[in-house]
């Protein structure tokens, strides 16, 4: 096998990648950052600096490592989160594989960026991070805000296995409960423990033709976090008229809906709602106040 340097290695695999026209969209946006990615992780270099190794020549193992998950990459159509069992949000790290979702979630951004601190206080103790998945959003939620207590629930027992997982890994489980629940189900608005200051939700939002028409990368996710029924609010029309009742006063949930804003308005036209910016635009993440959302 020719001796390589690194950067020129990486571009030929993006080459490889882009051939087999692969579908990106969970942690990379391009052939040549996804090759970078899995290059890298495959050489064990840490995966944020190709700079300082670009120039590095690159041994016949470690040539035959790259050229085994990339070409893994290609033959399955698994996220290549899945194949190195990390991804990263707002560059934080996260244990994931193929019982949860890839995290990639604009609220994300609204966490970190403090967009939506204006609508929090020193009254803000509890979050409740609804659909947790892998526990990411409310790992960050907890970074970011460290005097609050945070319950991730989920309906999957297999994604909240995942998300102890993390937990653990961040060193959180002092401030993190995990709650199987589908939906608010398990929570008692009679309960003072029961109600929370701020809820986040990134819920299963994806329409029945969009998801007819999702590549195989997203077919590999499980199908439950994905879908929800032919306009993608079968599970926020039962979910947010029972939000309020798990608010406190001046509660308020953040919601992701993806491309689905039209769906969303159709299904709820009197709601009004605090659209928010992410990379994305002004579409597909909104805040919702307890008040607005006694009008479900």
């Amino acid at each position: 096998m020719q001796t390589l340097k690194l950067l020129p290695l990486i571009h030929q695999q993006a080459a490889r990648l882009s051939s087999a026209k692969v579908s990106f969209g969970h942690g990379t946006l391009t052939a040549f950052d996804e090759a970078v990615w899995l290059a890298l992780w495959a050489m064990k270099l840490p995966i944020d600096d190709l700079d300082a190794v670009a120039d590095s020549p690159v041994s016949a193992a470690d040539q035959a490592a790259v050229l085994a998950i990339i070409t893994k990459r290609i033959v399955t159509r698994k996220p290549a989160a899945y194949l190195t069992n990390e991804a990263w949000l707002q560059g934080v790290p996260f244990y994931v594989d193929e019982r949860v979702i890839v995290p990639r979630s604009l609220i994300a951004e609204v966490i970190a960026d403090g967009s939506i601190d204006e609508w929090l206080s020193d009254a803000t103790t509890r979050v409740l991070d609804l659909c947790t998945g892998n526990g990411s959003l409310g790992i960050l939620a907890a970074m970011a805000y460290p005097d609050v207590a945070v319950v991730a629930s989920d309906l999957s027992e297999d994604a909240l296995a995942v998300a102890r997982i993390n937990i653990d890994k961040h060193d959180l489980a002092a401030r993190m409960t995990l709650v199987q629940s589908d939906g608010l189900a398990a929570f008692d608005p009679s309960r003072t423990e029961d109600l929370f200051d701020f809820i986040l939700c990134n819920p299963p939002y994806v329409n029945a033709d969009s998801m007819s028409k999702l590549p195989a990368e997203y077919l590999a996710e499980p199908n439950m976090a994905l879908a929800s029924g032919p306009d993608g609010m079968d599970f926020l029309k039962a979910l947010l008229p029972q939000v309020a009742s798990r608010l406190t006063l001046d509660g308020v949930l953040v919601l992701e809906i993806g491309n689905e804003r039209e769906n969303f308005e159709a299904a709820f036209p009197h709601l009004p709602a605090f659209w928010l910016e992410t990379s994305a635009g002004v579409d597909q993440v909104l805040l919702l106040t307890r008040e607005a959302l006694l009008l479900t």
